[in-house]
């Protein structure tokens, strides 16, 4: 063997080893056909699944909203509509009435649009004549006090039924007492009631 071959020789064999050596470069993962549109399904299918929890807070949350807000109506429609009584024989706000009143005063003031009329009633001894009367008296007295506490005169009717619709119609101390009294009844804006101070 010739000098040259020989070093052909050990050429070849340095560079075989040398290959045998070495590790094939590691090939990277490229995207697998579909994989960036399969990302994107599960990044849109976890923003619909996220707005649609959203939505249903949402709505649970404006319907329990609604409930308090249907209870709180009725609760002011409960006090607007609460009776007062009077004793034998008058038409002066008893001071166990005031409360009630102050807080009848307080709502019409929070809620403009509310309108009340005020219906004086009476036991059934006395003349008609008198009791219509005397029942006038008791719904104008209720009327005066809101006015005095700042409603306008203009959203208070009055009227007076006398002895004709008797709350209990027994004829002893207990039903007569029940029956001198002053009803409220909301005419006008009781659908939108808000409690004074919101």
């Amino acid at each position: 063997m010739t000098h040259r071959a020989t070093i052909a020789v050990l050429v070849g064999l340095s560079i075989a080893i040398a290959a045998c050596g070495k590790k094939d470069p590691e090939v990277q993962p490229g995207p697998v056909s579909g994989q960036g549109t399969n990302q994107d399904s599960i990044a849109r299918a976890r923003e619909d699944s996220i707005r649609r929890a959203r939505f249903v807070a949402d709505s649970i949350a404006a319907a329990n909203a609604a409930r308090n807000d249907a209870a709180s109506r009725e609760t002011l429609l409960a006090e607007l509509s609460q009776m007062i009584h009077f004793e034998y024989d008058a038409f002066t706000i008893g001071s166990g009435d005031t409360a009630a009143l102050d807080r009848k005063a307080a709502i019409m003031q929070a809620n403009p649009n509310v309108r009340i009329r005020i219906t004086g009633h009476c036991d059934e001894r006395g003349s008609d004549e008198y009791n219509l009367a005397l029942g006038m008296n008791r719904a104008t007295a209720a009327k005066d006090y809101l006015v005095r506490m700042g409603v306008d005169p203009s959203r208070i009717d009055v009227a007076s039924l006398g002895r004709e619709v008797p709350a209990d119609p027994s004829s002893n101390e207990a039903a007569w007492a029940m029956n001198r009294r002053d009803e409220f009844a909301v005419t006008a804006g009781g659908q939108t009631l808000m409690a004074p101070g919101r």
